[in-house]
């Protein structure tokens, strides 16, 4: 067996669970997981994902040419074909328990 190293990091305990979930329903552990990043960070030379701000508002009906609109109208059609839909319930009762309403 190779030699291990041992990594301590504090994580939300709502993000730990939920990456759990996921990783279990893919069969692999979080030491594997967390190795697997390490090793993807070393071969990246960087993290291995795009890091960037977040858009800071939504995007305005008024700002956009025509042809944005469209493209933002196409992307909508792609999530809901693709089952990325969620119900006005499931964002309210997500926005309640983010702002302890």
């Amino acid at each position: 067996m190779a030699r291990t190293s041992n990594v301590f990091a504090r994580v939300e305990p709502e993000i730990k669970e939920q990456a759990e979930q996921v990783l279990d329903r893919l069969g692999i552990p979080m030491s594997n997981e967390i190795g697997m990043f390490l090793r993807q960070v070393v071969l990246q030379r960087g993290l291995p994902f795009e890091v960037k701000l977040p858009q800071e508002t939504p995007i305005a009906y008024g700002s956009l040419t025509k042809e944005q609109f469209d493209a933002e109208i196409e992307k909508g059609m792609e999530d809901i074909q693709a089952g990325k839909i969620y119900s006005a319930d499931a964002v309210e009762g997500e926005f309640k328990r983010e702002f302890g309403i």
